[in-house]
């Protein structure tokens, strides 16, 4: 008797409503990025992302993840972070290798697989209670903070975030500049940032100015599961619909608008659906087709994000095909009115 094993494979993205994409105003930041790590003439044998504490005190990362994506990608490779960072601090992410050339980097506080492309590429730091913390696109990226990408990178060359790692202007093309890669961990000594400031003394002259900030608006999404298993099923059944929870964060007063699509299974399609809270199952529409649309907000989400449950199924009974390993990705988006 033929069975039918279905695997549905979950992955959550970042949308912004154009190519550019803003970041928290949170203290840890992205330093360095290598890119080459391995290749001809590399001088390390790993690639690698560097972040640093700009704030005055320490910073717990536990739970967060360092994300990549290609330059024009949707989806995002994470890697684990953990510990905490001290002010003026440094915590090295140590990632894939592209060959055997070069130096091996300082001990890494965290070490994950994503493959970086010197050409183009992205990088998120995201807090899983407060969304992006922050985000970096260099090359061809067509996602970026500001209004242009940093820039493209060489087998020998690093991003480097200016003023000694302090400067944050949420515009990667002027926050960052190409240079010698200097991998620094946790090891390394901490060299908080300055702040500038003045008073009068006694019988001092004083003087005074305005200070004003504009804050941009932050939107994330995350599921709780990378991976959904209906396990052994029989052609002509319907598995019972399994749960995602879907939590957007977003700071944009206009709201925003939750939308699925998903690729096609291989190696024959299969009836996906989806359906919110209590609703019946629709299904699933097959990228490039429109996306098929989730629910809307009208305002902010709520301080720990809005929790969308969703049930992910079959619209219908799965056909009599080949017994085999079935596999599809469904991407939710999340895009600001």
């Amino acid at each position: 008797m033929k069975k039918l094993l279905v695997l549905l494979t979950v992955v959550g993205v970042l949308a912004a409503a154009s190519s550019a994409s803003g970041s928290g105003a949170g203290s840890i930041v992205v330093s360095e990025v290598f890119a080459a790590g391995g290749n001809s003439g590399a001088p390390y044998t790993n690639d690698y992302v560097e972040l640093f504490n700009r704030g005055g005190s320490a910073v717990s990362v536990t739970g967060w993840t360092l994300q990549y994506s290609s330059a024009s990608g949707t989806t995002w490779a994470s890697t684990a972070l953990s510990g905490s960072i001290p002010a003026g601090g440094h915590y090295l992410v140590q990632l894939a290798s592209g060959g055997v050339n070069g130096s091996a980097l300082p001990t890494a506080d965290a070490t994950g697989t994503s493959n970086l492309a010197v050409s183009g590429g992205k990088v998120q730091v995201v807090n899983a209670g407060a969304g992006v913390e922050d985000f970096v696109g260099w090359g061809s990226a067509t996602q970026y903070e500001g209004g242009a990408p940093a820039p493209a990178l060489s087998s020998t060359t690093a991003l480097v975030r200016g003023g000694s790692f302090c400067t944050d202007a949420d515009d990667n093309s002027s926050d960052f500049t190409t240079g010698t890669p200097n991998p620094l961990n946790s090891a390394a000594s901490p060299a908080a940032c300055s702040s500038s400031g003045g008073g009068g003394g006694g019988g001092g002259t004083q003087g005074g100015g305005t200070v004003g900030v504009d804050l941009q608006p932050v939107i994330s999404l995350a599921v709780d599961h990378d991976t959904l298993n209906f396990g052994s099923v029989m052609p002509g059944t319907t598995p019972a619909p399994l749960t995602e929870h879907v939590t957007v964060t977003s700071t944009d007063s206009s709201g925003y608008s939750l939308t699925v699509d998903r690729s096609a299974f291989t190696p024959h399609d299969l009836p996906l659906g989806i359906g919110v809270g209590s609703a019946a199952l629709a299904a699933v529409p097959v990228a490039p087709d429109p996306d098929l649309l989730l629910g809307t907000a009208n305002g902010v989400s709520a301080t720990s994000g809005d929790v969308w449950t969703t049930n992910v199924g079959f619209v219908s009974p799965l056909p009599a095909l080949p017994s085999g390993h079935y596999a599809a990705t469904i991407t939710y988006t999340v895009i600001a009115q």
